[in-house]
């Protein structure tokens, strides 16, 4: 079955700008064509689409999001050297390890559910929380996950760890539909690690964090706020799905430097203050695939990084 744009558009919430969008800057367009008439979007098409919308929703940045959908091979660089091998002497005796030292037996990757993501370039830390979350290990999880970010800070550890798990685990979810409640812990893991002491303000909010009217995938934000923690920045984090009027109270009482507001869909976009903002002299900040289109005054931020800076460069951190 082939598709029009504006019901591809329809199919998955978005607007046909949003499709004209990814067409022109990541090639996630129709593939076909039919003789004297417009670009019709195929099953794979739309399957590709859908895989977009959910990396997106995740947190990945647009364009890596685009990749995975196109089938392409994000290098993910490992975080620990290779292991050494040890010269021992020919002549040397076996070496006896006693029972109580050896470390437990690992399930094969088929029976821990890895069997459909096994094959990515990860790090050797991505595959130990990948191997905590399908066993469904919560405390094993948030250790790993608490771990990581000791070592590295949040940025790093989301970036270059966490944040390449979580694209195979959701590329699984859309193609088998399996695989949800995997996601549901990590996800409880990841903000447990992140979690820290809401740090006092003293005078004006640096940055209120909130996500977009009906948009449920709030975690971006808890991960933000947590990294703009560990560079001493306070902020306050609304959570998921904050009615534009909830918003405006807030930072009509917080008075902060920065606003920045998370959606992964144009469509939770749309509903977005953004122009009441910037009226009220707030800096605004967008993060996620949902804004196709930028309002003036405003600032599209495509990664956890990226977003930190802007948020220390604006409060003169």
């Amino acid at each position: 079955m082939l598709w029009s744009a504006g019901a591809v558009a329809r199919m998955l919430g978005v607007s046909p700008t949003t499709l004209r969008t990814w067409d022109r800057r990541y090639g996630l367009g129709p593939s076909r064509r039919e003789e004297g008439r417009h670009r019709r979007y195929s099953e794979e098409d739309v399957a590709r689409l859908r895989r977009m919308l959910a990396l997106t929703g995740r947190g990945v940045v647009p364009a890596a999001a685009a990749a995975i959908a196109l089938g392409r091979t994000l290098e993910v660089e490992p975080d620990l050297p290779p292991p050494r091998e040890q010269e021992v002497p020919a002549d040397s005796p076996p070496r006896e390890v006693p029972a109580d030292s050896r470390p437990p037996e690992v399930p094969g990757d088929a029976a821990v559910g890895l069997d459909g993501v096994a094959g990515r370039p990860w790090s050797p830390e991505t595959r130990g929380f990948a191997r905590a979350a399908f066993r469904l290990d919560l405390p094993l999880m948030i250790d790993l996950a608490g771990g990581l970010v000791a070592r590295h800070g949040v940025v790093r550890a989301w970036e270059r760890v966490l944040v390449p798990f979580l694209v195979a685990l959701g590329e699984k979810v859309a193609a088998r539909g399996s695989g949800v409640e995997v996601e549901h812990l990590a996800t409880t893991a990841i903000l447990e690690a992140v979690r820290g002491g809401v740090l006092p303000v003293s005078g004006r909010l640096p940055a209120l964090l909130a996500c977009a009217p009906d948009e449920q995938h709030s975690l971006p934000l808890n991960v933000l706020g947590a990294a703009l923690a560990e560079k001493g920045c306070p902020t306050r984090h609304l959570g998921a799905r904050v009615p534009a009027a909830a918003l405006l109270d807030a930072v009509k009482l917080l008075e902060p430097r920065v606003v920045v507001l998370w959606a992964h869909a144009p469509g939770y976009a749309a509903l977005a203050p953004v122009t009441d903002l910037l009226e009220r002299g707030s800096d605004v900040l967008l993060g996620g695939a949902g804004w196709t289109v930028v309002p003036p005054g405003a600032r599209w931020v495509g990664s956890l990084g990226e977003a930190v800076d802007a948020v220390l460069e604006l409060n003169r951190f």
